[in-house]
């Protein structure tokens, strides 16, 4: 059985007892989660899994961009992390994926404003000083096993390389991110997961209604 396949069992054994707008984000997710599975490019499967979390913790739709959608989506990661009795996010950040993630944040090219230098939007000292900075941030967080921190940082850069491909900034198969998109993925992967795994242990937690609920005509 697959990720999808055990969760979805649980899924089905649960959500009479669970609410209603909790059943419906873990359903969403899980068919997102079921379509990466089925998917075998990478282009797509990040882009499945994308959504597969938004569908997990999106609620309202922002209209202030990508710092106030890095807000929401870190206190989320942060609630889960509060959560998190056996230390699921723990082991994902510290044992499995601890070499790949500083890989990842050493790639300037899922970094937003190198994009912005790219653009003339910024200076090169600018952007570079902006990298050095938020790597600073980083190391400290890893340094002092911040785990939510962590994730929350992986997932914005991640969400840049999400603009590149779902903008069109990118070529399908294309050769020139392949690494990037490798890590990426396989960091989504199973943290998506762990995030609908965790939502189904406590479904007493407040999650918020989803942007589009089910309307019957």
């Amino acid at each position: 059985m697959g990720q999808y396949d055990e969760l979805k069992v649980r899924h089905r054994a649960e959500r009479d007892g669970w609410p209603n707008n909790l059943s419906l984000r873990v359903h969403r997710s899980l068919s997102w989660v079921r379509r990466a599975e089925l998917c075998d490019d990478l282009d797509g499967r990040f882009i499945f899994l994308w959504v597969a979390f938004n569908a997990a913790y999106a609620q309202e739709l922002s209209e202030f961009g990508h710092g106030h959608e890095q807000a929401k989506s870190g206190a989320f990661i942060s609630k889960l992390a509060d959560l998190d009795k056996n230390r699921l996010l723990y082991q994902l950040v510290w044992q499995e994926f601890s070499a790949s993630i500083r890989v990842l944040l050493a790639n300037q090219y899922v970094f937003a404003p190198f994009w912005e230098f790219q653009r003339g939007q910024a200076t090169q000292a600018q952007w570079e000083e902006a990298f050095k900075s938020a790597n600073r941030g980083a190391n400290q967080a890893l340094a002092a096993g911040h785990t939510g921190r962590i994730i929350s940082i992986i997932l914005s850069r991640l969400y840049t390389l999400r603009c590149q491909l779902v903008h069109g900034g990118a070529t399908w198969d294309s050769s020139v991110n392949r690494d990037q998109l490798r890590d990426s993925t396989a960091f989504l992967s199973k943290l998506v997961p762990i995030v609908i795994e965790l939502m189904m242990d406590n479904p007493d937690t407040l999650w918020g209604d989803p942007s589009f609920p089910v309307v019957s005509m």
